[in-house]
């Protein structure tokens, strides 16, 4: 093995990886296939190591690759870290935010802490992304984003979570649907009889609805499955059946009394918790710092 390595030639077998084969990493490139394929035999030429494995549907890393992919991630944070602490000499005057998060969090999010963030800092720029809450976890700690806002999270060791605060799961229903309902809470068997709109298996709001199912052997199967927070709404203010979401997902429309929360009598449902995680060992700039204290103080998901 060569003492050499070229950096350059990481990235063409980055992308060969993130985008699933050669072709699709050389269109991304704007290049030929053909260099792409050259970059990474040098690549692996220096290393002394096969790094891909092609199959027929594209091509996987093979232990030896993911070692590079984990270097490559983690110079590509050093480099943003660099950057950021530059940022934070020109005293938050330039700069940029990089936020994942569920749709649950959108309203809450704009409605409080993006205001005054903006107010004071218009010239950061944010961006924010919104994915399941497998996506979030997976992108903060690959260092695709550096704070997320997630439900619900699995337990991962490359996370920690820097605010966290119990939001039960509650039967969010129409007005008309409401006043049908004479008790102040629902079990989970009375939820059972109603048609459902949930998210897909990757969100923390249908793997809770599992848990339950599996924990009381019921059916809680969905009327409608959708990746939209929205769609949910749409079906609850439809009078179309009982979504559940936590409370701060529709503040908005409880406020205008557009939809009403019922508490749901199970210990699952009940002990959900909302997160803002970042990656282990990540150094946020001065700028992702003061948008994660704002999230934390400002947001009602943390109140």
């Amino acid at each position: 093995m060569s003492n050499a390595l070229t950096e350059s030639r990481i990235a063409y077998f980055f992308e060969a990886v993130r985008c699933g084969t050669i072709r699709a990493a050389a269109d991304w490139l704007d290049v030929a296939p053909s260099a792409v394929s050259r970059q990474i035999a040098l690549l692996e030429e220096e290393l002394d190591a096969p790094l891909i494995e092609r199959h027929a549907r594209g091509v996987t890393p093979t232990e030896a690759g993911q070692f590079v992919i984990q270097y490559f991630r983690e110079q590509r944070a050093h480099r943003d870290d660099l950057l950021s602490r530059l940022h934070d000499l020109r005293g938050l005057r330039t700069g940029r935010v990089s936020v994942v998060l569920g749709e649950g969090f959108v309203s809450d999010l704009l409605g409080g802490p993006m205001q005054h963030f903006c107010k004071l800092y218009p010239n950061i720029k944010v961006n924010l992304d919104l994915g399941s809450t497998n996506d979030v976890m997976t992108r903060i700690s690959e260092d695709e984003g550096e704070i997320g806002l997630v439900y619900n999270p699995p337990a991962e060791p490359r996370i920690v979570s820097r605010a966290s605060r119990r939001q039960p799961m509650m039967a969010i229903v129409g007005t008309k649907t409401a006043r049908s309902i004479k008790r102040k809470s629902l079990t989970v068997q009375e939820l059972a009889s109603y048609p459902i709109a949930a998210t897909h298996a990757t969100y923390g709001t249908r793997q809770m609805l599992q848990a339950v199912e599996y924990a009381e052997k019921i059916s809680l199967e969905p009327a409608v499955t959708t990746n939209s927070i929205n769609i949910m709404k749409q079906f609850a203010r439809s009078e179309l059946g009982i979504v559940v979401l936590p409370a701060f997902a529709v503040t908005v429309e409880l406020k205008a009394g557009e939809l009403k929360a019922i508490p749901i009598e199970h210990p699952i449902l009940q002990n959900a918790e909302a997160h803002l995680v970042t990656r282990v060992g990540r150094t946020l700039s001065a700028a992702s710092n003061k948008m994660l204290q704002m999230m934390a103080s400002q947001m009602s998901a943390f109140r």
